[in-house]
């Protein structure tokens, strides 16, 4: 009986001191965590798991090197409004990828590698062929219209229905039109115009002004540049043959503005993620020398309307910022036949509202919109950003 308690007070001896071990380790460990919480390596391999990379592919703002990435929070495929905080899962919303990008996330231009990166590059507007000459006897001018030559894409569909206008400045009552060329860059016009009763010495004060527009059968036509020749530089005695660049449209229909945007391409779940981000210098629409912009976003298949999505309307603001974001479903097999058409407008209340300017982005648009479409192939899951230049 003796022995039986020995062995008895043995074993509650034992089972004291593994629990006061027990009690020593966690204390320990409770303390170990409190002080030192979770370490930048678990941080980091934490980050790196759960954290989409957003690549950019054009910024202005940026002063750090060409190519440079930087992964960041995505964003949701949806409407996320100004301001909203970040999900209680963790992911940022649209706002976060906006302050990146804005921020020193690096964008690379759309144009050639010699770019300083400072905006979108200007787009070559293409060039016409036409002759001047003057009949002293007739006190005729006579202008010929001959062709034009790698004009661009206004039609969602990757073509232009161009024609040219003629005056003779600062004359803009009377003017002369030639014929429309359907869907055609490279068209042949092969006209002729004679502005008749203009003596010798009014001639010399006139300038001749092209100016060449996309035709729209559904809505305003839609400029593509002009060419100006003061008729003082040119010797009018004999028929001379000019080639000129067009440039861009300086009667109210140049200048628009810039938009930043992100497109992403999901292939597995056929979704293509438009993300509106801000813009900036947009033209002013109102009297009181302002806009209230929104952003129209529209699917196109073919010459289809398929889907439309906008943005709210931002008050009296030339320099908005959106951060919205528009999911649209696209199978890969029509991808080379869709378009997406954004289109930044004007909201009037007292009348109809007015088109800012537009931005074409498919696989046959435009240089840079066709550099962003492919951009964003090229990194399927990836918000490839970039500055457009906003066309008429």
């Amino acid at each position: 009986m003796y022995l039986n308690r020995e062995e008895h007070n043995s074993k509650g001896s034992v089972s004291l001191s593994v629990f006061l071990v027990s009690l020593a380790v966690t204390v320990c460990a409770v303390w170990l965590v409190a002080l030192c919480g979770v370490c930048g390596w678990c941080q980091r391999k934490l980050g790196k798991r759960n954290k989409p990379g957003v690549e950019t592919a054009d910024t202005p703002d940026s002063a750090r090197g060409r190519g440079e990435k930087k992964a960041i929070k995505g964003s949701k495929p949806a409407n996320s409004p100004k301001g909203q905080p970040p999900d209680a899962d963790g992911k940022s919303s649209v706002t976060d990828l906006a302050n990146s990008l804005t921020g020193d996330m690096v964008m690379l231009s759309p144009g050639s590698e010699d770019d300083d990166g400072e905006g979108p590059v200007s787009e070559k507007l293409g060039r016409i062929q036409f002759s001047i000459g003057y009949s002293f006897q007739n006190t005729t001018l006579t202008v010929k219209l001959l062709r034009g030559q790698e004009l661009p894409a206004k039609d969602f569909s990757g073509t232009s229905d161009p024609f040219v206008k003629i005056y003779l400045l600062p004359d803009k009552k009377n003017k002369l039109e030639t014929k429309i060329k359907r869907k055609n860059l490279n068209p042949h016009w092969n006209e002729t115009f004679l502005f008749e009763g203009f003596p010798y010495e009014k001639v010399r004060e006139r300038t001749l002004y092209l100016q060449v527009l996309d035709y729209d059968r559904f809505s305003r036509n839609d400029p593509i540049g002009e060419v100006s020749i003061p008729l003082n530089k040119v010797e009018l005695g004999q028929i001379k043959t000019f080639w000129k660049e067009l440039k861009p449209c300086s009667d109210g229909s140049g200048r628009r503005g810039d938009l930043l945007l992100s497109l992403c391409y999901n292939p597995t779940a056929n979704i293509i993620t438009v993300n509106i981000i801000k813009a900036r210098n947009l033209k002013a629409m109102d009297i009181g020398g302002t806009s209230d912009p929104y952003v129209k976003v529209w699917l196109m298949h073919k010459d289809k309307r398929v889907e439309k999505k906008k943005t709210v309307t931002m008050k009296r603001c030339l320099n908005p910022v959106f951060n919205e974001s528009f999911p649209f479903e696209v199978a890969a097999h029509v991808l080379r036949e869709t378009t997406i058409i954004i289109t930044v407008m004007d909201k009037d209340r007292l009348s109809r509202n007015d088109v800012i300017g537009k931005i074409y982005l498919s696989w046959k648009s435009g240089p840079a919109e066709v550099k962003h479409w492919k951009d964003m192939l090229a990194r399927p899951r990836t918000n490839v950003a970039q500055w457009h230049a906003l066309k008429a």
